[in-house]
């Protein structure tokens, strides 16, 4: 497996500054462009690759607890990110047939009847991403703390690191459906 974080010269890290991480990017792909010379169009796509692993809060947890070889273990979602869930499923349950019903009504006045249900649907999952946004900065705040305990060698800080990682690929998850739903009923 190759190591994102050394292949872009960055020490292994949770929390990323993401202009250093451009810069570490843009350093180690000047020379390796396939259209400079000397460029190298595979070690071009590996940095690539590699500035697409760390980007990401998600992937990058993920990729650092991969290569410390962190055996996974189920994370069960605390009371907030279950109360998130709760209220999402009904909402994306709601939004379908929403959908279903807008892609059914066949002139404009059967869709006008519609636009209440599809205001009152849009400022709940509006509500809902602003509440999502909010639990997706507070553990990405906790990111740091968490290099410094697993600098410190603190041995519950890799386990820690997975809930971290766990909850927040939830959150986005989460993030995606509610965009996507969105999205469709915007073009419905």
């Amino acid at each position: 497996m190759t190591d994102a974080f050394a292949l872009l010269g960055l020490p292994p890290r949770a929390a990323l500054d993401e202009s250093v991480l451009q810069d570490a990017w843009r350093e180690a792909a000047r020379a390796a462009h396939p259209d400079q010379p000397g460029g190298d169009a595979s070690r071009a796509a590996e940095l690539n690759a590699a500035l697409d692993t760390l980007k990401s809060p998600v992937s990058r947890l993920k990729h650092l607890l991969d290569h410390q070889a962190v055996a996974w273990r189920a994370v069960p979602l605390e009371a907030g990110l279950m109360n998130l869930f709760e209220r999402l499923g009904p909402l994306l349950q709601r939004g379908q047939a929403l959908l279903t019903k807008k892609q059914a009504a066949a002139t404009a006045l059967a869709k006008a009847l519609l636009a209440r249900e599809e205001m009152a649907l849009r400022e709940a999952l509006e509500t809902l991403g602003v509440e999502i946004a909010e639990a997706w900065s507070a553990l990405e705040a906790g990111l740091p703390d968490l290099d410094t305990r697993l600098a410190a060698g603190d041995s519950t800080a890799w386990t820690d690191l997975q809930a971290c990682q766990a909850r927040l690929a939830y959150l986005d998850k989460w993030r995606r459906q509610l965009r996507e739903l969105l999205l469709a009923l915007h073009l419905a």
